[in-house]
């Protein structure tokens, strides 16, 4: 009895060994088409990957990227602290701003949501480039990662549905700055689509191509790929809508802001073209679809857009030139900041065709912290692309500007809450935010600075690439290791911005706009905070028609009895809702409630201040923890 008890024990246990592997295998098959259940009550991060500079491997296991009520305190110290706290911002500001149904940030206007697109893209590559794998084996690393996969092809399909959810009809007749968001953030998706297929869907692909054949089927590649034509139509297509801002008439060159309005040639525009031109030069994959027509032979042959190469030298001259002109127009005033733009003294073209001095004379003072930082990541492009180091050499030059205009230097002293030009007590701040009177506009601004700056700080590439005519450069070892250890320097600066950031986050973990307000976490001192000692509020240098929107005077508008209606991206930028009790309150900021936040003024939380938190995040967790 005891014989058969034992063979029959092992005959079930030898079955069950068959059935597990069998099983193994099924779900091993399965897997490469078919991605995981996302299970919303258990997203943790697995295991850290190789590259993560810490002793420590298992720092990143299991942590909890969602909270129920008040955020959970974290001073950001830790890099595990940082990552999940950046897979926090971004899941919020999917899951409360985000309507799948829409394809759409339904608060957003057209270029802020282009912008939010960006965001998105650019966060889930850092994702990918944190989740590399850690084994060599197949069967290992499918387990490993298909919650991280799952938890990326979940943000995938909602950058996915954005492209059919986008205004792209709208934005073709606004300003050029508009059109502009849209290249950026398109390219920007087709660089995460490409680095995530070449980090975790390469390796393993060719090894099952020969299995793959045998039943007819074609699984090379991250399936994402599909999505490539058409991102990059939409680039190529606003990039040449864009381009005819380009007018060498008048300044001798550079783009013009709005071609509704008089001519106005700001900061912004010039440099969002720079970066737009050198990322086509560099990224785009070329375009043979002839639409807005079906087909090459759905209309007459003037009106098909004639197939775009990739890689193509326009692009390049186009950057380089658009620099050349930024650099010596005189926009930078005396802390080395870009002001926002020229206009042209005497010009009436919209009244007898005058073009009154044809030069760039009248210089709006304004200083927006945007316009300090889109420059950065065409500057890191033109370094790949023409191998001068000039080019970093003024980004690192910029960013040394913007960090001692935000009172580095006197932060802990009496004098930390003077305005210091982009900012107090070295935290960056837009001049609206202590006044709860920003727009739209000026909600996105810090954001797309700090977006910038970590595309302008990631590591030099040790290789270049080379594709027929085209060829991109790699860093020497004292150039990387220059540029690195510059990067890293700013460190403590983005740690005390992030740390900033994260303590306006509300208890549904939605992030405020003013980082640097003074007193903070406590308001119960009953005093104004804007009236304690030494606080200066920001210079009304300039026209601040980002957030007050566009003047009704000759000098902006071609014809003063315009209507603001007829201007598209006019009428988005006029709006500032205040939702105070009084005019004496918007602008106030009294702490007798501890439960009342100053970021709860004017337009609030918004999508636009979320993305704020999530690019600042961003920064710390790339440049300052992620890079060796």
């Amino acid at each position: 009895m005891g014989a058969r008890s034992w063979g029959y024990n092992l005959v079930l246990g030898i079955c069950a060994l068959l059935i597990s592997l069998g099983t193994v295998l099924l779900l091993h098959r399965s897997t490469r088409s078919y991605p995981a259940i996302f299970d919303h009550g258990s997203r943790y991060l697995p295991d850290v990957p190789s590259r993560y500079p810490s002793t420590d491997q298992s720092i990143l296991m299991e942590i909890p990227l969602i909270t129920e009520g008040e955020p959970t305190v974290n001073d950001l110290s830790e890099p595990s602290d940082t990552f999940a706290a950046l897979l926090q911002a971004l899941d919020v500001m999917q899951s409360h701003y985000y309507t799948i149904w829409q394809g759409q940030w339904p608060g957003a206007i057209d270029w802020t949501a282009a912008v939010m697109g960006t965001q998105v893209s650019a966060t889930l590559a850092a994702m990918t480039e944190t989740w590399q794998p850690s084994s060599t084996s197949r069967h290992a690393y499918k387990l490993q990662y298909q919650k991280r996969e799952n938890l990326i092809n979940r943000y995938f399909t909602q950058i996915t549905s954005f492209y059919f959810g986008e205004n792209a009809f709208s934005l073709r007749t606004q300003a050029y700055d508009d059109m502009l968001w849209v290249v950026l953030g398109w390219l920007e998706s087709i660089k995460f689509i490409n680095l995530h297929s070449n980090l975790h869907h390469s390796s393993w692909d060719n090894a099952e191509e020969s299995t793959d054949k045998a039943s007819g089927s074609n699984c090379t590649g991250w399936y994402a790929h599909q999505f490539i034509p058409q991102f990059a139509h939409r680039a190529r297509l606003f990039y040449d809508l864009a381009s005819k801002g380009w007018d060498t008439s008048l300044c001798g060159g550079g783009m013009t802001w709005n071609p509704h309005l008089a001519p106005y040639k700001n900061a912004i525009t010039n440099q969002l073209y720079i970066s737009a031109s050198i990322s086509m030069y560099l990224y785009f994959p070329g375009d043979r679809n002839a639409s807005p027509f079906s087909s090459m032979h759905s209309a007459r042959p003037e009106t098909v857009m004639p197939p775009a190469k990739a890689h193509d030298p326009q692009y390049l001259e186009n950057a380089v030139e658009a620099y050349q002109w930024l650099k010596t127009s005189g926009m930078t005033n005396r802390r080395g900041l870009y002001t926002d733009g020229f206009h042209i003294r005497g010009w009436k073209g919209g009244e007898n065709g005058s073009t009154g001095t044809g030069r760039c004379d009248l210089r709006d003072e304004k200083v927006y912290t945007y316009n300090q930082g889109v420059v950065l990541s065409g500057l890191r492009g033109l370094w790949e692309a023409t191998g001068s180091k000039g080019y970093l050499e003024d980004g690192h030059q910029l960013i040394r500007n913007v960090i001692a205009a935000t009172g580095w230097d006197t932060r802990g002293t009496r004098w930390q809450w003077q305005w210091s030009g982009l900012g107090r007590n070295g935290v960056m701040e837009e001049a609206c935010d202590s006044t709860g009177t920003c727009s739209q506009d000026g909600h996105t601004f810090k954001g797309i600075f700090f977006h910038h700056f970590t595309l302008f700080c990631a590591s030099l590439p040790k290789t270049g690439r080379s594709e027929g005519h085209f060829k991109s450069f790699a860093a020497g070892e004292h150039l990387l290791t220059w540029h690195h250890i510059t990067c890293k320097g700013y460190g403590p600066w983005i740690r005390h911005n992030a740390q900033a950031a994260y303590m306006t986050r509300d208890a549904e973990g939605e992030f405020g706009t003013w980082w640097g307000i003074p007193g903070r976490p406590s308001y119960s001192d009953e005093c104004d905070v804007t009236q304690r000692d030494g606080f200066e509020l920001p210079s009304d240098e300039g026209t601040d028609y980002r957030n007050e929107g566009v003047p009704v005077d000759s000098l902006w508008r071609r014809s003063i009895s315009d209507d603001l209606s007829t201007t598209a991206t006019t009428t988005t930028r006029m709006t500032t809702t205040t939702t105070t009790a009084g005019e004496n309150d918007k602008n106030r900021i009294t702490s007798t409630d501890t439960s009342w936040d100053p970021n709860d003024r004017g337009r609030g939380r918004t999508v636009e201040t979320q993305s704020g938190g999530l690019a600042i995040l961003r920064a710390l967790w790339k440049v300052v923890h992620l890079e060796p």
